[in-house]
């Protein structure tokens, strides 16, 4: 209550009562003032509405950890961290810190739904970033996102059957769709000069989005061969790749699959050129396989760190001795970022309000802010007095549509250099 409604409160209450030889202004001037309270106290409580909730924001990163790549595990993690000691380096969310929460999905949808549920049932989370796959996110939206009324980011799911998934409007993700990777892949595999491909792809609802996109973008020969998830043995899936005379081998697998599959490939002779599906922008294959042997050999990604947020990459640095070198950490920041702001917007932990106040913080109109602790700190302050912001993120506009799904963003042309570095080529901008 302000001061003001607390003194004119205090003045209504204080009306003296009118002798009792004028009993019926006595009436009348009572029920005025009751009247006049009561107006002056539904006042109260719509204000009381605007304050700060009585409980902190409290936000979950569902990932894989225990399983697939360690490095990407280790820099998504460390994005989230981030992100969040940069909001409560600015003072946190309604004055109060934020609080984590990190759960181990594993590559495992039933451990994915399963630890979604936990993160929301017994450690009461009003958001989650995550999870870090296809094959997890699509259950998790539809088996827990829409009917638990939690907002869900995934920094890193890019099937494109997620824009259908029946979440009810609780799952957001901040990777592109595959109808963008899968083209983008063909278009530099024949800027490589290959016209006849063989293709492996981890058969989920990850690999086959991504060989579906392609295959339907591609103009040449193509041999599109599945690998079975955990299957240890890929000698025979290289051969078939290769039947008809492909001149080198696209990948589509995560990385520790991709070890073994190149190791086959170049053993076997059959391959010595390979493409990179968006799985693979990680260092794990250059350690394990050589630089030479992977020297100059191109795949797509996400956008080049640096390009878009100079301010960001350096307080990772500044935190963490190095840039991320895995895939998508700049998405994790961003989901962990989006999440906090919808949060402050609303001035809500309800999993509905936030839900409806992330679209608002990263599209026109507003005032633009730019990642990095002094971009989220002025973001924040802005939505504390009532502006409307433009939270342009580290990995591009946080632009989503009616689907949860980006409007535009961009794809990364990266390569693997003799000295055993990831180096970025060009960015490809994509809008839908």
């Amino acid at each position: 209550m302000t001061s003001n409604m607390l003194l004119t409160f205090r003045l209504l209450c204080s009306v003296p009562v009118p002798p009792r030889s004028n009993r019926s202004n006595a009436i009348t001037c009572t029920r005025a003032v009751r009247v006049l309270a009561t107006l002056l106290l539904a006042t109260v409580f719509a204000t009381c509405g605007e304050t700060a909730p009585a409980e902190p924001l409290r936000l979950g990163l569902l990932t894989y950890i225990s399983e697939g790549s360690a490095q990407n595990a280790q820099d998504r993690q460390r994005a989230f961290h981030l992100a969040i000691s940069h909001v409560n380096q600015a003072g946190g969310v309604f004055g109060r810190p934020v609080e984590t929460v990190v759960a181990d999905t594993r590559l495992d949808p039933d451990t994915a739904v399963a630890e979604a549920r936990r993160l929301i049932d017994d450690e009461g989370v009003h958001g989650i970033v995550g999870p870090s796959s296809s094959a997890n996110s699509f259950p998790v939206a539809e088996q827990v996102a829409g009917p638990s009324g939690i907002p869900f980011i995934s920094p890193a799911a890019g099937a494109a059957r997620i824009t259908d998934a029946n979440d009810n409007d609780f799952f957001f993700r901040l990777t592109l769709s595959q109808r963008a990777y899968g083209p983008a892949l063909a278009q530099l595999t024949r800027e490589r000069g290959f016209r006849n491909v063989g293709v492996l792809y981890r058969d989920d609802l990850w690999g086959q989005g991504l060989a579906e996109t392609f295959a339907q973008a591609w103009e040449g020969s193509l041999e599109l061969v599945a690998v079975e998830i955990g299957r240890t043995d890929i000698a025979d899936a290289v051969r078939e790749s290769a039947v008809g005379g492909a001149e080198a081998l696209v990948v589509m697998l995560f990385p520790d699959e991709a070890v073994v599959a190149v190791r086959e490939a170049l053993e076997l002779g059959v391959y010595e050129r390979f493409v990179w599906g968006s799985a693979l922008r990680n260092l794990d294959l250059v350690n394990a396989i050589g630089a030479d042997a992977l020297a100059d050999t191109y795949g797509i990604g996400s956008s080049a760190p640096g390009e878009l947020a100079p301010a960001w990459e350096a307080s990772y640095t500044e935190a963490h001795g190095e840039p991320p070198v895995g895939s998508f950490a700049r998405e994790v920041y961003d989901a962990t970022v989006a999440l906090a702001l919808a949060a402050q917007a609303g001035n809500s932990t309800n999993g509905a309000v936030i839900r409806d106040h992330l679209r608002a913080v990263g599209t026109e109109p507003g005032e633009s802010f730019e990642p990095g602790p002094d971009g989220v700190a002025r973001a924040l302050a802005a939505l504390a007095d009532g502006r409307e912001i433009v939270f342009n993120g580290a990995s591009g506009p946080l632009e989503w549509d009616a689907n949860g799904d980006l409007r535009r963003g961009h794809l990364g042309v990266w390569r693997y250099t003799a000295d055993g570095r990831i180096e970025d080529v060009r960015r490809i901008l994509y809008e839908s």
